[in-house]
């Protein structure tokens, strides 16, 4: 318990600026319908983004710079940002949080490091998987961690596994279920996830690197952009173009995802040399 306390004793939370940011007017108990509502608020509000990577800039992670991001700057983050800020919100609100860390399976059938954060929250006498930071893919509202109860979320079904002393977070849009990553439930501390998020955000491996990639949940339909490539999930009707060039893809960002970026803005891979922004 000393390293959670001390990496967050000095940091403070501005909850109002982030009700506000959210546009959450709801209840502050601790209760599993506040969770709910929090949790949608959140990903419907904050987008998942890379884009400060493919823009040469790093990744802070403390709670400071993550409120000057996200909530006065009006952008979205990764999982380890979104998810420390939820972490933070929840705490504030009276929630027991535990956070965790995840391998990713979605897109992949090899073993993966651990470089994905999720949390575990305590409500309503039972424990729920909550993640502001998992994308187009994640789950709306938490997800009942224990008994592996499905939870239809409009066109969506998530449900979490127990596969052999893994819990496994799965989704479904018919009859099959889709690994999205594995997890256990150590804990896990900000000075975890530094190290992860420096590979993740600076390793030529990294699809993060690579990829500019923006993300956002609606009740009914997910956006995800990828490079020049928008798609609209609304479960059982996909609809996919590729955007014609760079200026349109800022006016996507911008109108879908509420990420405003000056004209003349390009989101290149890191590999290629550093990006540059007006």
């Amino acid at each position: 318990m000393i390293a959670a306390m001390r990496e967050g004793e000095r940091e403070r939370l501005d909850l109002g600026a982030y009700l506000r940011r959210v546009e959450y007017a709801g209840g502050r108990e601790a209760t599993r319908a506040t969770l709910d509502a929090l949790h949608e608020a959140h990903v419907t509000h904050i987008p998942f983004e890379n884009l400060d990577i493919l823009l040469g800039r790093g990744i802070a992670l403390d709670l400071t710079s993550l409120q000057k991001k996200l909530v006065a700057g009006r952008r979205g983050g990764y999982c380890f940002e979104q998810n420390l800020l939820f972490a933070a919100v929840l705490r504030a609100f009276g929630f027991e949080v535990t956070q965790l860390a995840a391998r990713v399976r979605l897109g992949s059938d090899t073993l993966r490091a651990r470089t994905h954060m999720t949390l575990m929250v305590a409500a309503g006498g039972r424990r729920w998987l909550a993640d502001g930071g998992f994308g187009g893919s994640g789950p709306l509202v938490p997800v009942s961690l224990g008994d592996g109860e499905p939870s239809r979320q409009g066109p969506w079904t998530f449900r979490v596994a127990d596969e052999a002393g893994l819990w496994v977070l799965q989704s479904s849009h018919g009859e099959e279920w889709e690994d999205l990553y594995a997890f256990t439930l150590e804990p896990h501390y900000r000075v975890d996830y530094e190290l992860a998020s420096h590979y993740t955000s600076t390793h030529p491996a990294s699809k993060f690197t690579q990829v500019a990639t923006a993300q956002r949940i609606a009740p009914d339909v997910r956006y995800a952009l990828r490079d020049r490539d928008y798609t609209e999930d609304r479960g059982k009707e996909v609809t996919q173009r590729t955007l014609a060039d760079d200026d349109e893809v800022l006016r996507v960002l911008a109108g879908t995802f509420g990420l405003e970026f000056p004209p003349g803005t390009r989101f290149r891979p890191r590999t290629s040399g550093p990006s540059t922004s007006p």
